[in-house]
């Protein structure tokens, strides 16, 4: 530690004091000190002063460890009681203690004194002279008065912040309450939208439900007599009846062939009426494929046009459980289909086996379906415009959709206009496990902006979830998810505000959401993803399900496959 004595003073008399004061205020100037801190030291100084006469006061700078002014106070400190301006100056300095005979003062200085600057310091308190005690009072009046006008500058300063403040603090209150009422408005907006969205999802629910019930009312009361016609054509048909024209057989063989075209159409109703009330229970059994191929080979071969061949192929020896007649009547809607669509060429079927699935496929080619309606094939009622539009409900697809999904499977197409289409039914080899064998899934997240959608998952989900939850959208759906971690998600992927991408790629970036095992739920058709979709948008994807196949065989099928 490197000292460099200033100034030494001897406290004489009262009038010292007054000179120990102005002494300690030039120091401070002399070693660049600001004002305030110039004063600091002056009335520390003065403070102790005036409780030690006769006492020796030396003035020194300190290098290490860093630069400061050291006074030290000794001489006439033992047995005096100097509490009292030891306080005072220690509110004044950065150290004040009292030793065994000294009292010792330290203040930081602005920086290192250079030798130079120490030695004109030296000088210039050499050449000054005492002042009288009238003068250091009048220095120190000047010194209080600068003071006060600085605490009334920084008083008034204070009383403008905190008018600016209180200013603010309205503002941001009346701007709170104005955000407050916003959000409880658009809070009592959601509500309503939410309670509409309940209503027209039950209404919608009604509305199928009386749909299904007009189409089996009206099916079985225009089977009745439709069924009468084509017995009365054929009475009338009958040879051991009384003869008729030649014009007359040919115009009643035209009423038996539209009655029976009639009464295909409204059986066409009938069954899909029967498959959407859940009336058609399936008859689990072991199926021949060999005769089921062998049957339809035989029956629809007649339906083929001149230079279109009916190909099927023999069917593997795989044990399938399952219902035969609703099978036997899938294919045959796509067989039927496919030569209807055929001109030349061929329609073919084949099956193969995938693990624990079986796979049957119908294939043609025919005209192909353009791809703006390949989305609507299997929507109830629709039909293919174009030149090779032909007669029938458009209930075929629907319906064969339907039935695989009571049999536990998924209807799936591919088509290339101009070049044909294939149908390919995915069956599972043995049915699903009864109530007590279902997949326990856990929490369950249902991300779909359809209400109605949601409660069909919900209802096939009952008995294999824990918990549902619900959202509308990608967004408040990844919030869910990162919030409740659910262990299956069942995702829509066209939504407003943010389609199903949005969603599986913010699970990708979450390694906290690694397990979640995420299976897209689709109105479009599942093989035509490729094309709609960038690469690996639909690689956090476990599984792909159409909306139209959504089943509770088929639901626990997936959930027992991704969770095995």
């Amino acid at each position: 530690m490197t000292s460099n004595p200033l100034l030494r003073l001897v406290l004489h008399d009262d009038h010292a004091v007054f000179v120990l004061r102005q002494r300690g205020r030039e120091v401070a100037a002399a070693l660049g000190m600001e004002h305030q801190d110039q004063v600091r030291v002056a009335t520390a100084l003065s403070e102790i002063g005036r409780q030690v006469p006769g006492a020796v006061v030396s003035f020194t700078t300190e290098e290490t460890p860093r630069p400061r002014l050291v006074i030290v106070v000794s001489g006439a400190v033992v047995g005096t009681d100097v509490s009292e301006g030891v306080a005072a100056a220690a509110r004044l300095m950065d150290e004040v203690r009292v030793e065994d005979e000294r009292i010792v003062l330290a203040r930081r200085l602005p920086g290192q004194p250079s030798p130079q600057r120490l030695a004109a310091a030296r000088e210039a308190l050499a050449a000054s002279a005492p002042t009288t005690a009238l003068d250091e009072l009048s220095v120190q009046n000047r010194q209080l008065v600068a003071a006060l006008e600085q605490v009334q500058a920084h008083r008034d300063e204070l009383l403008q912040l905190n008018a600016e403040l209180e200013e603010t603090n309205r503002g941001v209150m009346a701007l709170y309450t104005q955000l407050s009422e916003e959000l409880e408005q658009t809070n009592q907006g959601v509500v309503a939208l939410y309670a509409e969205l309940d209503e027209r999802s039950a209404l919608l629910r009604e509305a199928n439900e009386a749909k299904s019930r007009f189409l089996a009312n009206v099916s079985h009361e225009l089977r009745a007599p439709v069924t009468a016609i084509i017995g009365l054509a054929r009475l009338l048909l009958d040879p051991r009846s009384e003869p008729l024209t030649a014009d007359q057989t040919h115009q009643l063989q035209l009423v038996q062939g539209s009655a029976g075209d009639l009464l295909d159409r409204v059986n066409d109703l009938l069954d899909l009426a029967k498959a959407e009330a859940g009336r058609i229970e399936p008859n689990l059994g072991p199926v021949d494929l060999a005769a089921v191929f062998g049957q339809l080979r035989g029956t629809l071969r007649p339906l083929a046009r001149p230079g279109v061949e009916l190909e099927v192929d023999e069917p593997p020896a795989a044990e399938l459980v399952s219902d035969e007649v609703l099978l036997t009547q899938i294919l045959r809607n796509l067989l039927t289909n496919a030569l209807k669509f055929t001109e030349r060429g061929s329609v073919g079927m084949a099956a193969r086996v995938d693990g624990d699935r079986l796979l049957l496929a119908v294939a043609d080619t025919g005209v192909g379906i353009p791809f703006a309606e390949q989305r609507r094939v299997f929507e109830e009622f629709h039909q293919v415009r174009g030149a090779h539009q032909t007669g029938g409900t458009g209930l075929g697809l629907p319906y064969a959709r339907r039935l695989a999904g009571l049999l536990g499977g998924t209807l799936t197409m591919v088509s290339e206009p101009g070049e044909g289409s294939t149908f390919t039914v995915s069956l599972p080899l043995r049915p699903a496990e009864p109530e007590g064998g279902l997949p326990s899934a856990g929490r369950v997240l249902l991300v779909d902006d359809d209400p109605a959608a949601r409660h069909l998952l919900r209802q096939a989900l009952a008995g294999m979830a824990g918990e549902v939850a619900e959202a509308a959208d990608a967004r408040s759906g990844l919030a869910i998810a990162v919030r409740e971690r659910p262990d299956v998600i069942f995702l829509d992927l066209r939504m407003p505000g943010g389609d199903g991408t949005e969603l599986l790629a913010g699970l990708r970036d979450r390694p906290e959401l690694e397990q979640v095992v995420v299976v897209v739920v689709t109105g479009a058709d599942p093989a035509a993803f490729p094309a709609q979709f960038p690469a690996g948008a639909l690689d956090r994807a476990a599984a792909v399900v159409a909306k139209a196949d959504v089943s509770r065989a088929v639901i626990a099928d997936v959930l027992r496959r991704l969770l095995r």
